[in-house]
């Protein structure tokens, strides 16, 4: 998916669902944040329920892009829900989106900084 600077969180995230939905990876919103503005995080889960958050960020020219916030490796469920909630105290807008990947890479266009 191209860049959206301006689009909506909710109609990005439908659009990721249905992309996710396209490519065969199931795919659910786990948390619906702010349907305007709200930050997104994406929970990728591999078939052997080894996973990986990526955090929704901006560029220095205001593009979107994602950075590995449980670090380079897979971690497990425990570590998943540790940070997903600890972002979700900080911001309750939150969008949290997981999706079943088979080598936990995003089945969307991604710029991963």
């Amino acid at each position: 998916m191209e860049d959206e600077g301006r689009l909506k969180t909710g109609i990005w995230v439908s659009a990721v669902l249905r992309q996710a939905s396209l490519t065969g990876n199931p795919a659910v919103v786990l948390h619906r944040g702010d349907a305007d503005a709200g930050g997104v995080l994406v929970v990728l889960r591999d078939r052997h329920d080894m996973m990986t958050v990526l955090a929704q960020t901006r560029t220095a020219d205001g593009r979107r892009a994602w950075f590995r916030a449980t670090g380079e490796a897979a971690v497990d469920q425990a570590a998943v829900d540790t940070y997903v909630e600890r972002q979700m105290r900080r911001d309750p807008d939150l969008w949290v989106v997981e999706v079943e990947t088979p080598d936990l890479t995003p089945p969307f266009e991604a710029r991963l900084i």
